[in-house]
């Protein structure tokens, strides 16, 4: 065909008419996604759809085309449709849908330039950003119903009073959290920030959030100033402020304002049981609230810290000996009663009962309210440990508190514990979303993926940890526990500089030993577990124990046979009596039955070690009973049973398990199999070697 003839075809098949219309329509579509989605919220992967579908229907619009003809008979393929005999009246519709097409993409370009550059007032003294600083992408990707309480500066003129703007912003971060139409970043994640902060642009990115308020409080005897500024982060401009000058026994009012007004300013939608959430009044004694207050400030000074837990029990009994009524103050006290009991300080018969009358008061006074609910789930993990049990009561919580980053945090924990590990990736991912510089969530999520050994999204988690905290001793040999689960020495010894017998962490100093183990550096390792045992303060006898069946078995290592059976011998003296006193301790039966493993006492360490296994069933400890298996084969290759130490080794490397109850930092992995002097004895035996020869294959 030639080319001339080509194209006179090309406009008789109506070619040109059809990818001219397409253009328009198309160019419609796309301005309709990109200019409307965002402002009704529509997800971005649905803006990007449309575009990619736009593009790749042009084509097969033309193929269409060129192929078929719309006749009043019906579609006809082009070849059995004649030419036209004579001059046929021409067709104007497509020229009426380009035109019309044409008017309403400019329309929708000039809208929504006009609405992307008057939604909000910029405040004073600052500039808007420039459109370069923020990619259209991430912009549509935060949604404008996201918000993060920063810190409250506290004016009042007698510094004591601080607690109490930490106070206001805690209360009315927990009114919002009650808003399912918003998204609320927890405390945890905006502790670290100003009260003013100059960079809020990034702050937002950092939190993933539209918007921040920001706040103030002066308290002069009983009458109360707060100030409030909500900002949208993503432009720097004011969206609403308010200042209330109230009394302190008004101070309900003022919260419950805030709230409603961000929650008018964001538009959520509010439900008739969350604007009576937002209205509630927990007490009408101000002392009682003051001491409330108080109790919040200190819990919130050191995460899960038995300090500031003991700290708030003393505030918390305060407030409800002042108002005996106050079911908000019994669910903390009930909480942190509970926390202080399952902490190895005070497991004592004592505090658990103290925990449950608290959670008695408050199930009598509010037996359906979001925090007795959150005390009572605690209950059932701590006391009753019914995980099934517990794990709805959170479900139930998480109705009512949609913001609330403890309720996915939790139930990640309950699930990483019963081997759910799908399931804890979830969960993981839900609360870091409300709360995502939280510290102990990095680095939980971190560890339930070193658990799943995906040691590459534990390593990118290590990393936002530390970006977060940089140098931190802790994150740092966390991630080279990780490495070393890698079998990457070099880069586990770069977080592991200066890391002397004297350094106060027990963790950072274990992960030194194991990186000197590794490397074959025994007699080093042996020195500073011996400056460590000689001149290190235990806090506990099963401290000391551990650590000094840690010393003896470098010893043994190290081919000091008669040191360390000396070394044994008093660890297993230190150790029995704790096990009687403690038949339920895993960890202390553990340690045990190495001792015995090193004196040659075969019968009495496998039974000790199997009697560890048999604490904790898997069907209950589903991630922990690994590793308590991964202790059996140590002893039994200490004890000289290398086939049955192979064979318990051979299932551990196919399956998940805490990285708690492992000798090392991870589970056991090929890369530790060929780098451990532990299981050297095995090493003749070709089964063992094909263990982690063909893994690195």
């Amino acid at each position: 065909m030639r080319i001339d003839n080509f194209f006179a075809e090309l406009k008789r098949r109506n070619v040109y008419k059809v990818a001219v219309a397409y253009a328009i329509v198309g160019w419609l579509l796309v301005q309709i996604a990109t200019q409307v989605f965002p402002f009704l919220e529509i997800p971005n992967w649905i803006v990007r759809l449309v575009i990619v579908l736009v593009a790749a229907g042009f084509p097969i619009a033309l193929i269409i085309a060129w192929a078929f003809e719309l006749t009043p008979e019906g579609i006809k393929r082009t070849e059995d449709v004649g030419l036209p005999a004579g001059n046929v009246a021409k067709n104007r519709t497509w020229i009426y849908v380009a035109v019309v097409g044409a008017a309403l993409s400019v329309g929708l370009f000039f809208i929504g330039r006009y609405t992307a550059g008057n939604t909000a007032t910029p405040r004073p003294g600052s500039q808007q950003l420039r459109r370069g600083d923020q990619s259209e992408a991430a912009t549509v990707a935060i949604s404008q119903k996201s918000i993060a309480v920063l810190p409250f500066a506290s004016l009042s003129e007698d510094k004591s009073n601080a607690y109490f703007a930490e106070g206001i912003q805690d209360e009315i971060l927990a009114r919002l959290s009650k808003i399912a139409d918003l998204k609320v970043i927890s405390r945890t994640s905006t502790l670290q920030y100003q009260s003013k902060p100059g960079n809020l642009s990034e702050i937002g990115k950092q939190l993933g959030v539209g918007h921040v308020l920001e706040g103030s409080v002066q308290k002069v005897g009983d009458q109360v100033r707060v100030s409030v500024q909500l900002i949208n982060a993503q432009n720097d401009s004011h969206v609403w402020a308010d200042i209330y000058d109230r009394k302190l026994t008004d101070i309900f009012v003022v919260e419950s304002d805030i709230a409603k007004s961000i929650a008018e300013s964001l538009r959520a939608t509010l439900t008739g049981r969350e604007e009576q959430a937002l209205a509630a009044k927990p007490t009408t004694n101000p002392e009682a609230y003051d001491a409330y207050l108080r109790g919040l400030a200190s819990e919130g000074q050191s995460l899960h810290s038995v300090y500031a837990f003991d700290k708030a029990i003393g505030f918390y009994e305060q407030a409800v000996q002042l108002d005996p009524a106050f079911a908000l103050a019994w669910s903390r006290l009930s909480r942190a009663d509970f926390n202080l009991y399952n902490s190895p300080n005070d497991p004592t018969d004592a505090r658990r009962d103290a925990a449950k009358r608290a959670l008695d008061m408050a199930q009598k006074l509010q037996p359906h309210s979001p925090e007795t609910l959150l005390a009572l789930a605690t209950y059932q993990v701590v006391v009753l440990r019914d995980y099934e049990l517990a794990k709805s009561t959170y479900r139930m919580v998480g109705k009512m508190l949609p913001g609330s980053s403890d309720v996915p945090a939790s139930l990640a924990w309950i699930a990483r514990r019963q081997g759910h590990w799908d399931e804890t990736v979830g969960y993981y991912e839900q609360a870091l979303d409300l709360d995502p510089r939280n510290i102990e969530l990095l680095i939980g999520a971190a560890a339930n993926y070193s658990d799943l050994r995906k040691f590459g999204a534990a390593l990118k988690l290590c990393d936002r940890a530390l970006d977060i905290q940089p140098n931190d001793s802790g994150l740092m040999a966390f991630k080279a526990g990780i490495y070393q689960g890698q079998g990457n020495l070099e880069e586990a010894a770069k977080l592991l500089p200066d890391v002397n017998a004297d350094n106060p962490s027990l963790f950072v100093f274990g992960a030194k030993v194991t990186q000197l183990r590794l490397e074959r550096n025994l007699s080093e390792a042996l020195r500073l577990l011996k400056a460590r045992v000689a001149q290190y303060h235990f806090g506990a006898e099963l401290e000391k124990g551990a650590f000094t069946v840690f010393l003896a078995f470098a010893q043994h290592e190290a081919g000091d046979s008669a040191g360390a059976k000396i070394t044994a011998e008093q660890a297993r003296n230190t150790l029995e009596p704790i096990c009687k006193t403690q038949p339920d301790n895993d960890f202390a039966a553990t340690c045990l039955s190495q001792a015995y493993a090193l004196l040659g006492d075969r019968n009495s360490a496998l039974k000790e070690a199997e009697r560890a296994i048999a604490l904790k069933p898997s069907a209950e400890y589903g991630a922990s009973s690994p590793g308590l298996n991964e202790n059996l084969a140590l002893v039994r290759t200490i004890i000289g049973e290398n086939t049955g130490a192979i064979s318990i080794l051979a299932p551990l490397l196919e399956v998940p398990y805490s990285s708690g109850s492992s000798l090392y930092g991870t589970p056991i992995t090929p890369a530790l199999l060929r780098l451990d002097p532990t299981w050297d004895p095995l090493r003749a035996d070709p089964a063992f070697r094909k263990l982690y020869e063909e893994k690195r294959r």
